[in-house]
């Protein structure tokens, strides 16, 4: 049994797990293969496409999805994260959980005889990340020899693209003031990771260096869920970050500009780049459903 808490859990299939995507896109899988299964679905966090694309998505393989918000658990009134994951483990056959703390997703993998699948905690977003090499594939037609880069906070949305683009050889860059860098223990695998495939990774706060020659510009909310208490200092800081006109004219001619959703138009990005030409956003939102769909069969199948 094996668990999908972070993209490194599936360094070694990451390429499979796109091809099943792609078929399902292409409806090259039929049947139910997830026939007579149940997914627990857990979420501390509010969520619009991660709990819609895996409930569908659990529907569609033929399985039954169940939603559990923090006040369906006892979990949310003082149970021991480790009694969830045996209790569920004993009525569902894999658990997702959309979670605040990483630690918490690794508590309940840790005590689960089922497999764990993270929508999201503070650290990672492995779910997003695969749905957005799904769409640059599409997009791009390949891995090596692109470059994606990221502006604004090295959240966790940024740190699982570091690591998903280093496993497929594709360059990635990060455009971010002091004190935004990514976390640095997942770029230090992400640096091995990129050695090790021949991709190079750039942290800088020099947005005209991050950008030139970008295949991909992609940016997210500047401020979190959680980070509310920060909402003015990080609007401040990250200001000079906004993707616009001018910042998507020093990427390559042909670029294309992703964001994970929702968005604040005006803040982090305009209303001309987001609903422009050059935006994939809405191939991205609907490559969740195939990416969690090849997530579900290749741990649950």
């Amino acid at each position: 049994m094996s668990d999908l808490l972070s993209v490194c859990d599936i360094k070694n299939d990451v390429e499979n797990i796109l091809e099943i995507a792609k078929k399902f896109k292409e409806g090259k899988i039929e049947g139910k293969p997830l026939e007579g299964k149940a997914l627990a679905m857990i979420f501390q966090k509010s969520s619009t496409r991660t709990r819609v694309s895996f409930d569908v998505g659990m529907y569609q393989l033929g399985g039954r999805p169940i939603f559990l918000s923090s006040s369906d658990l006892q979990m949310g009134r003082g149970e021991p994260i480790s009694d969830t994951a045996k209790v569920l483990s004993r009525f569902v056959d894999g658990i997702m959980i959309r979670a605040i703390e990483h630690d918490d997703v690794v508590e309940l993998a840790e005590y689960s005889d089922v497999p764990v699948i993270s929508g999201l905690t503070n650290l990672e977003h492995p779910c997003q990340a695969l749905a957005d090499m799904l769409t640059i594939k599409e997009h791009l037609g390949e891995f090596k020899g692109k470059k994606l880069c990221f502006v604004g906070d090295g959240n966790n949305v940024c740190n699982s693209l570091l690591l998903i683009t280093a496993i497929l050889g594709m360059d990635m860059s990060v455009a971010c003031p002091e004190g935004y860098e990514p976390n640095e223990e997942i770029l230090k695998k992400a640096e091995k990771l990129a050695n090790e495939n021949n991709a190079k990774i750039t942290i800088t706060s020099d947005i005209k260096e991050a950008v030139s020659n970008s295949d991909t510009i992609y940016t997210d909310v500047w401020v979190s869920m959680g980070d509310e208490a920060e909402e003015a200092k990080r609007q401040k800081d990250l200001s000079p970050y906004q993707v616009n006109k001018e910042l998507m004219s020093y990427a390559n001619p042909d670029a294309i500009f992703m964001h994970c959703l929702p968005a604040i138009r005006g803040e982090e990005v305009t209303s001309e780049v987001i609903d422009g030409p050059q935006s994939v956003i809405y191939d991205e939102a609907e490559n969740r459903l195939h990416a969690q769909k090849a997530v579900l069969y290749h741990f649950l199948g």
